[in-house]
């Protein structure tokens, strides 16, 4: 049978059918995530799959990194081939000339763990794909588009899947610090080299010199990161890994078929006439083997009857990306669960840009009809229903929004401002024509998080005794823990530049140690590395935060930035959740465009709960998820420490560590009910104090008093002044404390009036008929 004969028998025309049985997990940021994905990666005995759309083999899965070298990705990674386990990687190949991540560093990077001769070699492949000729394809719009999947797959016993690529900027806590200056000693830094970085700013330079970093962590915060993902044992593993076969076979097939070092891989259940399904290939002679996998049998992995979620997944793809019929199955999923809604849907996202008809070219999907449809429905039944959808306050690439190389940023703003409540197809201009009243029901909010540089005067102290500037410190370092000799970096060029990279670590190193000599004897620092923990639960005040240094000094120190939304998540009822890679945008929900890997769940397990004062019976996955990730926002959960080894939420899925839902303190009850008017209002209440104090401190940007590109030289700050700082230099440091002191948690509005009076995104050579579908 064909896969779309396949498809059609199946809920959302998936290729992939519902199965029950599942135990799945929740993540909520990077520290729990990663940590995880270390456990279960070490503890890998046959083959490992993964799936990027970026992979850093110098990621840190434990933070501080140099407390935990052990635990770097490409060491673990080396771990396993040398025992003996298989690692197949695809990760997207990048159009060099649009963006820095670099996969021919991470080819060569990985296929250096293991030399020939050495344990472990030939059991790490990799691949790139797709590969970009302009002279061979010239009206080829893979240009376009991105395999932007990240999943893993290990031993065919245990996957994770969701919005977190395996490299830089990904690590974060739940309390998001923006500041990584340690006077106590740079040892304790969490974010070494490149993975400290701030897109808003200076997008990553040369990731093949991981160590290097031109972003100054003494004189700029980073841009945290929020992400969700699962972690998932059952029957729905074998489909994700059906779908790595596919790829494999398919890449295989278009651009490795005639390099032996790849295999054929075959899988149990799909031999025969079904392997067509997962792109086996039969040719006369064949260049590779036939590898049957899982290397041992299927029902040695125990994947029935784990858990009580009934699961099915769904993707993005087409012929360009996996050599299948066009697969749209995220949006139909996205579709189907909205229209069904009766009490709110919930959504976390990089974007937001979706059309409500046809009438919104190049803009395609239609997620916002459904969203339309529910709110009418509401409305005109009288019933309390709210759409919450929290996404970027500025899409992450660097610029100042006037700039003309800021058209591009701005056109995706503008496609999300049309999607919102600009024109007459918006979302609020369609509910409202039904005669409903669209701010009743739709609501839109950013997050926001603010820090303190702790440069104090004992740094400045040991650069001017030492004659180092803590930026060469920083480098230092990342040299120490980041050194090349595990994967060898970057194809030497001859013994001279090897020569050239010692001599430039040893004169690194010998910087380091001079700094660090001349720290004032018997002073240590009075002040914290970061005071980004006072918007969590149980914490204390700002204001009572010790300085060590001028008053004046510290109004410099003040930062904020955006936290920034990388999730890729709805909620819907306490009953249904949907995680994956999909952004909600035209390039993830379209199907021929990037691809994408997402699962839809609804737990069978239910708890007794409350929606709207009345009884209910909530789904226990979505239902402790969403109470999580609100008392998160809210600030109502403590901020957490960089050791999990005693996190159930930071360890594999297994019934033995299901998730610390973490009910032990009020929040969890006040948090039950999502339609209760008293958490509503203090949901909109720390938006609106959030949102007032970022502005009055920060002028942080965008904000709804910029309606045109005037408006910016009145509401950004004058020239001098950093990027996410102060706003007014003058202002007393005890006026900044007592307004910190009044944020709780990141929640602020989303500016929906934000250069609503101005043209957002011109036509040009950049923005135009041919590139718009890039953006959207």
């Amino acid at each position: 049978m064909s896969t779309s004969g396949i498809a059609d028998k199946h809920r959302f025309k998936s290729y992939f059918p519902e199965r029950d049985g599942n135990l799945i997990k929740w993540y909520v940021d990077g520290r729990n995530y990663f940590w995880a994905v270390s456990v279960a990666l070490e503890q890998a005995q046959e083959t490992i799959y993964i799936a990027d759309w970026w992979l850093s083999p110098e990621l840190f899965l434990r933070r501080p990194p140099h407390f935990n070298q052990e635990w770097r990705l490409d060491a673990i990674l080396k771990r396993r081939a040398e025992a003996g386990v298989k690692i197949y990687v695809i990760v997207y190949r990048e159009v060099e000339a649009a963006l820095t991540c670099n996969s021919e560093h991470t080819k060569h990077a990985l296929q250096n763990l293991c030399p020939e001769g050495s344990p472990g070699h030939g059991n790490i492949k990799i691949m790139r794909h797709p590969d970009h000729n302009v002279l061979e394809n010239a009206a080829d719009m893979t240009f376009y588009w991105a395999h932007h999947e990240k999943f893993i797959v290990i031993d065919y016993a245990t996957a994770f899947i969701g919005g977190l690529d395996l490299c830089f900027g990904r690590w974060d806590n739940h309390q998001h610090a923006l500041s990584d200056v340690h006077p106590e000693g740079v040892a304790n830094e969490i974010w070494p080299g490149q993975d400290f970085n701030n897109n808003r700013i200076m997008d990553f330079k040369n990731v093949e010199d991981w160590k290097q970093n031109e972003l100054s962590k003494a004189e700029y915060g980073r841009m945290p990161w929020h992400d969700v993902a699962m972690g998932v044992i059952g029957p729905c593993v074998y489909d994700i890994a059906e779908h790595f076969v596919l790829r494999w076979n398919f890449v295989k097939r278009d651009k490795y078929k005639r390099t032996k070092g790849f295999d054929w891989l075959m899988l149990r259940d799909r031999e025969g006439d079904d392997e067509n399904l997962v792109g086996v290939q039969r040719p006369k002679h064949p260049v590779g083997d036939y590898v049957l996998h899982p290397v041992t049998p299927l029902e040695t992995k125990n994947l029935n009857n784990r858990g009580t979620i009934h699961a099915q997944i769904v993707r993005s793809s087409a012929d360009w990306s996996s050599g299948v019929l066009r697969d749209h199955t995220i949006q139909n999923a996205y579709k189907e669960v909205i229209q069904r809604a009766q009490h709110y849907v919930y959504i976390e996202n990089q974007f937001f840009i979706t059309a409500t008809g046809d009438q919104q070219s190049p803009v395609h999907n239609t997620i916002g009809r459904a969203i339309v449809e529910a709110c009418v429905r509401a409305g005109k039944e009288g019933r309390k229903f709210r759409v919450i959808i929290i996404i970027p306050a500025i899409p992450g690439f660097a610029g100042d929004l006037r700039d003309d190389a800021a058209v591009g940023t701005r056109a995706i703003m503008d496609y999300q401002y049309k999607s919102i409540c600009r024109g007459e197809h918006s979302i609020f201009e369609q509910i409202r024509a039904q005669g409903v009243d669209p701010t009743d029901h739709i609501f839109f909010f950013n997050l926001r998080s603010y820090d303190r540089l702790n440069k104090t005067p004992a740094i400045r102290e040991q650069e001017e005794k030492s004659g180092v500037k803590y930026q060469g410190v920083q480098r230092a370092q990342a040299e120490e823990i980041m050194s090349s000799g595990i994967h060898g970096g970057r194809e030497h060029t001859g013994k001279s530049e090897e020569q050239k990279e010692s001599k430039e670590t040893m004169q690194s190193s010998q910087a380091k140690q001079r700094f660090e000599e001349a720290k004032p004897s018997g002073k240590g620092s009075k002040s914290t590395s970061s005071v980004a923990h006072h918007a969590m639960a149980g914490t204390g005040k700002v204001s009572d935060e010790l300085w060590e240094g001028d008053p004046e000094e510290e109004v410099h120190n003040w930062i904020q930035e955006e936290l920034y939304i990388h999730a890729k998540l709805l909620i819907v009822d306490d009953r249904i959740v949907i995680c994956g890679s999909s952004n909600l945008n035209d390039r993830s929900q379209e199907g021929h465009h990037d691809s994408e890997l997402s699962i839809v769940m609804e737990d069978t397990a239910r708890i007794q709960s409350t929606m709207d004062g009345q009884p209910f019976e909530a789904g226990r996955h979505a239902a402790t998820l969403r109470r999580y990730l609100w008392r998160e926002h809210l600030g109502l959960l403590p901020p957490q420490e960089h050791d999990a080894s005693n996190d159930p939420n930071a360890q594999p899925p297994g019934e033995d560590s299901p998730n610390d839902i973490w009910d032990r303190d009020e929040s969890y009850k006040f948090v039950e009910d999502p339609m209760s008017d008293e958490l509503w209002e203090q949901w909109t209440t720390n938006a609106t104090t959030n949102t007032v104090t970022f502005r009055h401190l920060f002028h942080a940007d965008p904000d709804d008093y910029v309606k045109t590109f005037d408006d910016y030289s009145l509401y950004l700050p004058p020239k001098g002044v950093q990027a996410g700082h102060i706003f007014d230099r003058f202002l007393p440091q005890e006026d900044i404390r007592s307004k910190l002191d009044q944020i709780k948690g990141h929640l602020v509005w989303m500016p929906l009036s934000y250069l609503k009076d101005a043209q957002m995104a011109e036509t040009g050579l950049q923005v135009n008929s041919l590139t718009e579908s890039v953006y959207t």
